[in-house]
């Protein structure tokens, strides 16, 4: 999925060829004004870098961290901004797992998505003959830049829908906002129904066993999903009142994967009404990108100075981890799996004793406890004094855990005390 940044939704996007003003960030900002702040964020002549499929999904599922908002929005590469702080990421894909991903997808759209489309059939049930080849139309989504793609989908939809019958359109360029700043994304397919339903196609090279894939991916898969979805619902209102038809975008989404250990493709209808439900809650919750950037010291920025080769960092780590600690953060272990400078947020709770290296269930159970000394002097028995009071439920939980602790731990003893009689 590629992402472009400051660029108008696609749902209020003219017509390709119409020259269109680019907005600002924020009502009221002088033009450029936002987007002139985040590129003093990245620092001279550094490009912003795009946003990908995980890391949109990874950003909504934690809307509390200002950190991972403002890198995201202004378009800053946590990876190389991790590798010079000295916590660098240890995950990601392989070149090899890349391009099976991308021979896997090109077979499952050869000859004009004949197999995808007969898998849809096969998968949704749309009480429909299944389509034949020439039935399928398949625009030419091809335009100049992410803007002029995306006019050029919302067109195609358009055009497909009013024409009422079945349309394939191969990577589709879509917008959806993200902390007051428009992206564009782009999902694999979106299939345009006779009914004029529309529905996203996700093609993932993880394989399906007997019918069954590895949930944790299945789950990842479905909330990329449900970003598509969530960009496809701002174009169904534009398309429904130029057509006159209802438009609806499933919430059940088509999941493409290789067939057990082969390299066949096989699908699954996966319904994402939870995941687009969370989705559009936590970005609707994310705090506007400018919001964060005003609120730093005057001349912060992230600016890594490369060398002439464009790749190592000339820019001390103090000064870079003093930029960083200055936008607040919201960790938790899950962090690991999604964000590249989730090891230098993991250091920088441990350091400081905070509950939130627990875990986010840990974390809430706490309440006001913040550190774990915090933790330990309300758990002390005997101690009448906390900083939450002894009523507070989780001060109350904790010494009844350490009061039978104690209990059991002196029954171990008078046990191995007889048994050594």
């Amino acid at each position: 999925m590629n992402v472009s940044r400051d660029s108008r939704p696609a749902a209020s996007a003219p017509p390709a060829g119409q020259q269109t003003p680019t907005p600002s960030l924020r009502r009221g900002a002088p033009p450029g004004g936002g987007r002139g702040r985040l590129a003093e964020l990245r620092g001279p002549g550094v490009r912003p870098r795009p946003l990908d499929a995980r890391a949109l999904a990874a950003l909504a599922a934690n809307p509390g961290c200002r950190r991972r908002a403002l890198l995201d929005g202004a378009g800053i590469d946590k990876g190389a901004l991790a590798q010079a702080l000295g916590s660098p990421a240890t995950y990601g894909q392989s070149q090899f797992a890349i391009m099976r991903g991308i021979t896997f997808e090109s077979r499952v759209k050869a000859d004009g998505g004949a197999a995808l489309m007969r898998l849809l059939h096969e998968r949704l049930r749309t009480g429909t003959p299944p389509p034949e080849g020439a039935e399928v139309a398949v625009p030419d989504l091809s335009a100049a830049g992410p803007e002029g793609r995306a006019a050029r989908t919302a067109l195609a939809l358009r055009e497909a829908t009013a024409a009422g019958g079945w349309a394939l359109l191969d990577h589709p360029m879509l917008a959806v906002e993200v902390a007051g700043s428009p992206v564009y994304v782009e999902p694999d397919a979106v299939v345009v129904h006779p009914d004029g339903s529309w529905t996203v196609v996700e093609i993932k090279s993880f394989p399906m066993i007997d019918g069954a894939a590895d949930a944790s991916k299945v789950g990842e898969a479905a909330r990329q999903a449900a970003v598509y979805v969530l960009a496809l619902e701002n174009v169904a209102g534009h398309v429904a009142a130029r057509t006159g038809r209802e438009v609806r975008v499933r919430d059940r989404v088509l999941l493409v994967c290789p067939k057990d250990f082969s390299n066949l493709p096989t699908a699954a209808a996966v319904d994402v009404r939870k995941q687009l439900a969370t989705t559009r809650r936590q970005l609707t919750r994310l705090t506007r990108v400018e919001e964060i950037a005003a609120a730093l010291p005057p001349g912060t920025t992230f600016d890594l100075r490369l060398a002439e080769d464009g790749r190592t960092a000339t820019r001390p780590a103090e000064e870079l981890s003093e930029a960083v600690e200055a936008v607040g953060a919201a960790y938790s272990p899950e962090c690991l799996a999604s964000c590249e400078l989730a090891f230098h947020c993991r250091k920088r709770t441990r350091q400081q004793g905070a509950v939130e290296a627990l875990g986010r269930g840990v974390r809430g159970e706490l309440g006001g406890l913040g550190t774990i000394e915090a933790v330990l002097e309300a758990a002390a028995p005997g101690d009448a004094e906390t900083a939450e009071g002894p009523d507070d439920p989780a001060v109350l939980a904790l010494r009844r855990a350490a009061a039978l602790r104690a209990e059991a731990l002196a029954a171990a003893d008078r046990a191995e005390e007889g048994a050594c009689r």
